[in-house]
């Protein structure tokens, strides 16, 4: 049986781990990174796992753009920042043909549209990473804690293609549920990030720990605004959900958010995605959310004076 061919576009931390991981378990996975090229084609990828142990993963081919992907991808998985969501479609066109199966593993709430649009006749997964993983140099990543995928397919309830895909991350050593509201998954996850990863740049770079144990009535608000949104778009989460993320949060160890990453490295955030696309659907179902309209503000602000001065810390 021919293994199944995967393209992994943004080949980050979670690109490469989640990558590495498929290759673990038999896939043939090709990546595609531009700013690690000549490393990455040379030596590769170093994973350091508290969980999983420590492997390398060398990529099946190591690209610059998806173009060059000289094969018919099984399944091209897009894991760059949801930042810009057109540039992010036309950086896997390419490489998409009538079978290819899209896979978008991001941050943030209501980004599907987009790729339903674009890409009509394929089917799409909506993936989210729980995880906590960071690129500690190049082409070495360190994977923390967790590392809980969740899948579903936005063009059929739960299709054959997405079972494939979760069974192999399962066979790495990774949990990959499959679901048929990921739309539901989303806002689950929006109620972790809505509140630490604009936390964490605001509050000058602290960790998840020292936001939690010392603003936890804060978060707790902020998080009930996502629930009462998502509630609002139809979406009902877990009546014990804020109490799961809260008493979480308190175990991992500590933790720079992606967003935080981002903001020190000078890289744009993912504002829009995580906050914007949320208060946007608190307006539209008149739903108050004083703390998320805040904090939404607050960021535009920060990326207004980065914008400005790109050496303000």
């Amino acid at each position: 049986m021919k293994p199944i061919k995967v393209l992994i576009v943004g080949a980050g931390a979670i690109g490469g781990f989640y990558g590495a991981l498929l290759a673990k378990a038999g896939a043939e996975v090709s990546v595609v990174c531009r700013s690690e090229f000549n490393l990455i084609e040379q030596s590769g990828y170093s994973i350091e796992s508290r969980d999983l142990g420590d492997w390398h993963f060398k990529p099946h081919h190591v690209l610059q753009h998806s173009e060059d992907y000289p094969e018919q991808a099984d399944y091209v998985v897009l894991c760059t920042k949801a930042i810009d969501v057109s540039e992010n479609l036309e950086l896997i066109r390419p490489a998409v043909s009538y079978s290819t199966t899209i896979v978008f593993i991001q941050n943030g709430v209501e980004t599907e549209q987009a790729f339903i649009d674009a890409f009509p006749d394929n089917e799409i997964i909506s993936g989210l990473a729980f995880i906590c993983c960071n690129r500690t140099g190049p082409g070495q990543i360190a994977h923390l804690a967790y590392g809980r995928l969740t899948l579903g397919s936005l063009t059929n309830t739960i299709g054959p293609k997405a079972e494939q895909l979760g069974a192999f991350f399962n066979a790495a050593g990774i949990e990959c549920r499959i679901t048929d509201d990921i739309i539901g998954a989303r806002w689950q996850k929006c109620v972790w990030n809505a509140p630490f990863n604009p936390l964490s740049v605001l509050s000058g770079g602290l960790a998840t720990q020292d936001i939690l144990s010392t603003q936890e009535p804060l978060v707790r608000g902020i998080m009930r605004e996502v629930v009462a949104i998502a509630s609002a778009c139809r979406h009902t989460l877990a009546e014990d959900i804020i109490e799961r993320n809260i008493a979480n949060t308190h175990t991992m160890p500590p933790y720079k958010t992606s967003m935080l990453l981002d903001y020190e490295q000078g890289r744009p955030m993912e504002t829009e995605a995580i906050l914007g696309n949320a208060v946007h659907a608190a307006r539209r179902k008149d739903v108050p959310c004083p703390h998320l309209e805040t904090l939404y503000a607050l960021m535009k602000l920060r990326e207004l004076q980065l914008a400005q001065d790109p050496n303000t810390d």
